[in-house]
């Protein structure tokens, strides 16, 4: 079958509403944005993929991570650079651990919408339609903030756009500068519960940073000092959307889905014959994959070959996601499987949405414990079974929010109605993160020199 950006309106398409009231209207929009500015260029797409080569080789390491739903209550400059300041901090720590560039890709600027378990939400006796993310519907329970609407495409794509603007001047005009960045980190230590743990760490960047100086290596010469290549991710569950924003790059005359550098399929909507695939699959965008429990070995490759078929590297992210008691039994066949065939993918480990749990008090929460413990399981099983341990996939934010427990912080239960924001699904804060990124660090460290 020949692919067009609209070739996937033929296929079955799970988790995208139908239940706009004027179908006509949502076209319209759809139409609209078509003819609006990309949010991202399809050179910076090449070059992303470029970078996911090495990733793939064992050469550098990816680091994704963001909101797990963006609202639009929640739109703050300062919340943009709270997000971008920490994904940048943990850069840092990884890069000394690993000893490789850290490839940085943030949930943000497009990360609007989630697919749901439940087309309809039940309270007090009222049926409504679930909430589907900003970009569709509105979190109030209320019929009419409940309606999808088109409108909020086009605030959507503001939005982005903004987050956009806002980030490549962060990545670009200094407030990247390396010694900001550890500058930053070193004030976190300072003040952690865990700083003993951490500053022997943080004190060899300090050390590495002044000898650099010293050989004449900073700012001024070295643009990888003073500034960062970062890229913008989401989940391309809205279609319509994610076809009006796809155009031909008029350098390589393929086509380009410019709504950001690097999409991905769910768990929920990665079936070989559905729109999703269908969609991905005629894009020249890396392409992440979310790889869960009920997928197959055999239904993996078949994905492998219609989302790849040139078997390209840097063209697809398998990011796994099995909970911490269960990787060890899910993730093995997988890996073996894909290096048994001799495919060329980057394996990422998202240990969040596997170690969801729910409270007593009706809290949807993830423990730091739980995470360590899948993304430990993760490097393990990578390397027993001949594949590289290529990246980490967070949901985190940079603001200090209780949603998850544990950490350097000991968030416990009884923490988490104090400052449960999410829209979605809890993040870790931006201390629990840090925190993670010292603890993976020490174990790259620790995997190049047992010694330390």
């Amino acid at each position: 079958m020949s692919w067009t950006p609209e070739s996937w309106r033929q296929k079955p398409a799970l988790h995208i509403p139908d239940d706009y009231p004027d179908p006509e209207a949502l076209s319209s929009v759809e139409k609209e944005l078509s003819g609006y500015p990309p949010l991202v260029f399809a050179g910076e797409a090449r070059t992303l993929r470029t970078s996911l080569a090495s990733v793939s080789r064992g050469e550098a390491f990816l680091l994704q991570g963001g909101d797990c739903a963006e609202s639009f209550k929640e739109f703050h400059p300062n919340n943009i650079r709270d997000t971008f300041r920490v994904l940048l901090q943990m850069a840092v720590v990884l890069t000394f651990g690993a000893a490789m560039p850290v490839v940085k890709v943030g949930r943000i600027a497009g990360q609007f919408a989630k697919p749901r378990s439940s087309p309809v939400e039940n309270l007090n006796g009222e049926t409504l339609p679930s909430y589907r993310g900003d970009n569709i519907n509105g979190m109030d329970f209320e019929a009419g903030t409940r309606t999808p609407d088109p409108q909020r495409l086009l605030k959507a794509y503001g939005h982005a756009a903004a987050t956009l603007n806002l980030i490549r001047a962060f990545a670009t005009g200094g407030y990247a500068d390396l010694r900001n960045v550890h500058k930053w980190t070193l004030e976190f230590v300072a003040g952690n519960p865990q700083e003993e743990r951490y500053r022997a760490l943080a004190d060899k960047i300090s050390e590495s940073i002044t000898f650099m100086e010293a050989c004449g290596v900073n700012g001024s010469n070295v643009r990888a000092i003073r500034e960062v290549d970062f890229y913008t991710s989401h989940e391309a569950l809205l279609l319509g959307f994610e076809a009006a924003m796809t155009r031909i790059d008029s350098t390589s005359g393929k086509w380009y889905d410019t709504s950001a550098h690097m999409v991905w399929i769910g768990d929920r909507t990665r079936q070989p014959e559905g729109a999703h695939v269908e969609f991905c699959r005629g894009i020249e965008n890396p392409i992440g994959l979310k790889c869960g429990p009920s997928l197959s070995p055999d239904e993996l490759l078949n994905l492998l070959d219609i989302l790849n078929p040139q078997n390209e590297a840097g063209r697809i992210v398998l990011i796994t996601r099995f909970g911490a008691d269960n990787a060890k039994n899910g993730l093995p066949p997988l890996i073996r499987k894909v290096v048994a065939e001799g495919r060329q993918v980057v394996w990422s480990c998202d240990p969040m949405h596997g170690n969801t749990i729910k409270t007593d008090c009706g809290y949807k929460t993830r423990h730091v414990d739980s995470i360590l413990a899948e993304v430990g399981a993760f490097f393990d099983i990578c390397r027993s079974e001949g594949a590289n341990p290529g990246g980490v996939h967070f949901e985190m934010t940079g603001q200090n929010v209780t949603e998850c427990l544990g950490g350097s912080q000991e968030i416990s239960e009884a923490d988490l109605s104090s400052r449960y924001h999410t829209h979605c699904d809890p993040r870790l804060n931006a201390s629990q993160a840090l925190d993670l990124a010292f603890i993976l660090a020490d174990r790259f460290k620790s995997a190049r020199t047992p010694e330390f």
